[in-house]
């Protein structure tokens, strides 16, 4: 089994789904599974020097940063249990787990390298009951990340349908081109979409997309949809019942928006369903 994913789990609402989603990936994949969950770097040291300094008081500070960082530990240990249980309960045996002490971006780099995949759930454990807010931490490695990123919903369903976000860019175009080679999408419903004016460009780029996919033995339609991209897209997959969203991180028209910027917060939150960015 030389296929690896890795899978960010951090205690929120969220990582029982992305628990779930990973023993889906790593079954079709026949991938080993690495869960990570991470702590940051230590608080700042409480100050022996200055304003409102006390010996007793230092001392008692200190015990509590102490304390806290034992419980944090312990807590993370718990998390990676847990979700490790899941996982082999689902039948997945190639299951690591790492706590780690550091950056969240360092961390990313480090284990990336080689990796199939990297997973992690839609809201962290801070924005749990924050419905309009995105995890920061999502924001950051979906600008880091260098492999295809899977961004769990809050709870799966099991996954037949996938709509895909076609703009005609280069990452739009290897997304379609990972589709086409990944163990993923064989046997499941692939639908190519285009958001604007129908024109015979974007119908070109659609039947070459389609052709593609085809040529790869998937069943796939094609589709030309008009508004805004972020409400035309979730729209589509509430109306259609689609199960997944797939995208470039980067496009060079309006899709361009929905990742890394203020539009790509509403696509992700609009979205119900998981949304794989491919770079």
């Amino acid at each position: 089994m030389s296929k690896r994913i890795i899978a960010f789990v951090d205690g929120s609402i969220y990582s029982a789904s992305v628990c779930d989603h990973t023993a889906w990936v790593a079954k079709r994949m026949d991938a080993s599974v690495e869960l990570l969950h991470v702590l940051g770097r230590r608080g700042t040291p409480t100050p022996s020097e200055g304003l409102g300094t006390r010996s007793a008081l230092q001392a008692e500070l200190a015990a509590v940063d102490e304390q806290r960082a034992r419980l944090v530990t312990h807590r993370g240990i718990a998390i990676l249990e847990d979700a490790r249980h899941m996982l082999t309960k689902s039948g997945l045996q190639a299951v690591s787990s790492e706590l780690v002490h550091g950056d969240l971006l360092d961390t990313l780099a480090r284990h990336e390298m080689g990796a199939e995949m990297v997973l992690i759930g839609k809201r962290g454990e801070a924005a749990d009951f924050a419905i309009e807010h995105l995890g920061s931490n999502l924001e950051r490695i979906v600008r880091s990340a260098t492999h295809p990123v899977l961004v769990a919903s809050r709870a799966f369903r099991p996954i037949k349908k996938v709509l895909v976000a076609h703009d005609g860019g280069a990452s739009s175009l290897k997304a379609i081109d990972y589709i086409a080679r990944s163990p993923l999408f064989p046997d499941l419903q692939i639908t190519v979409v285009a958001v604007g004016v129908k024109t015979a460009e974007t119908e070109r780029r659609l039947t070459d997309a389609a052709a593609l996919l085809r040529a790869g033995g998937i069943a796939t339609e094609t589709l030309t949809v008009g508004g805004v991209p972020d409400v035309a897209l979730g729209n589509l997959v509430d109306s259609a019942g689609f199960d997944m969203l797939v995208m470039g991180a980067y496009g060079h028209s309006r899709i361009r928006s929905l990742i890394i910027g203020s539009t790509t917060t509403a696509m992700i939150r609009s979205c119900k369903v998981p949304v794989l960015l491919v770079r």
